[in-house]
């Protein structure tokens, strides 16, 4: 007697969300773990793609990849025998003259939370208002004694930064030596049916992701040597410092705009103490922001991402919590690989044929 076919059971979706967070989880274990490790593969990742369409470009004029390699490592070794003769000694000196004076501005601040506290008026509020005064200046304390932790802190960090940057010359070779093969054998691991969808997919997300990155690196590097002139023109301290912190923070959407100007504020106040000084302080960002909106980035990003304000913010702030500096830097690669892909989800293009 024969046994009638079982009834097809429905998937259990449920089972795979809980297995798809379990791997999430686990992944973030391991990449809290392996911290350094990541820091260092995705700093080679971001300096292999930037390098790439040099080569993509040397390759169409007929030269192999490998001698084009080669030409390129030399290049790039010239730079920085020029970046550690000149450029370094000036972001060293640069650098132990804030250390030597952050003491001395943590003491300033305290002084000025002092002297606001004996001329509070006694109203009503002042009680409350002379509890937080106190508080700050316990905090402000707490923070001139830890200086030197956090010296040594940094210092420990500089470390295994300088460590990426001697192994990371190694992994980018060895990624834009072995592009085409690892392209290659993750085409193979596609289903044929959707090779070419994701493949064509692959394409526009590389077209964005590349363009920002690349545009980004040349807009943070103008802002910083923007910046570091203005300043040195006129007269703040630590220039070189306040330039370098302006081009990070401009890779900050909205928010890293005013955020780039507090250090070089806070500085033209300490030495000047005047609303002159800050005026012309706030005069040279706004124009270098104003050049940096309006002239360089429609120059360099040829291609926006068409990123929501909201999203953007809420996917720099999550990546930025989880993934620190890298976060930042790829939320918006991130964000904009995600819209690409769920674009095509929407249009139908992975319905099964």
């Amino acid at each position: 007697m024969g046994h009638e076919p079982h009834s097809r059971r429905p998937r259990n979706d449920y089972g795979k969300f809980i297995a798809v967070i379990l791997t999430l989880c686990l992944l973030a274990v391991t990449g809290y773990a392996l911290q350094h490790t990541i820091s260092c593969f995705l700093l080679s990742w971001v300096i292999a793609y930037l390098l790439d369409p040099l080569l993509v470009r040397a390759e169409q004029n007929g030269i192999k990849r490998i001698y084009a390699l080669g030409l390129l490592y030399v290049i790039l070794g010239i730079l920085t025998v020029f970046f550690l003769t000149f450029i370094v000694p000036a972001i060293t000196i640069n650098w132990n003259a804030f250390i030597r004076d952050l003491p001395i501005y943590i003491q300033k601040i305290k002084q000025i939370a002092m002297e606001w506290k004996e001329r509070l008026p006694n109203r009503y509020g002042s009680a409350e208002i002379n509890w937080l005064l106190e508080k700050a200046t316990g905090k402000i304390d707490t923070v001139a004694e830890n200086t030197g932790t956090w010296v040594y802190g940094f210092g420990t960090s500089i470390f295994f930064n300088l460590f990426n940057i001697v192994l990371s010359p190694i992994l980018v070779f060895f990624m834009l030596y072995y592009k085409q093969t690892v392209k290659e054998t993750i085409s193979s691991w596609i289903p044929s049916d959707r090779r070419e969808l994701i493949l064509g997919i692959g394409e526009e997300v590389n077209s964005s992701i590349g363009g920002y990155l690349r545009g980004q690196v040349v807009v943070s590097i103008i802002v910083a040597l923007l910046a570091t002139m203005s300043l040195l023109i006129i007269d703040i301290p630590h220039p070189i410092f306040c330039g370098l912190f302006a081009g990070a923070a401009s890779i900050l959407p909205f928010i890293g705009v005013l955020i780039a100007t507090l250090p070089a504020l806070f500085f033209a106040w300490f030495k000047y103490q005047s609303i002159d000084m800050l005026s012309q302080t706030g005069i040279a960002f706004a124009l270098i922001y104003f050049v940096e909106g309006y002239i360089i980035k429609p120059l360099v990003f040829k291609e926006a991402m068409n990123l929501n304000p909201l999203v953007t913010i809420i996917m720099v702030m999550a990546l930025g919590e989880t993934m620190g500096f890298w976060g930042i830097l790829l939320a918006l690669p991130i964000a904009s690989a995600i819209k690409i892909t769920w674009g095509h989800f929407v249009h139908g293009d992975f319905k099964p044929y």
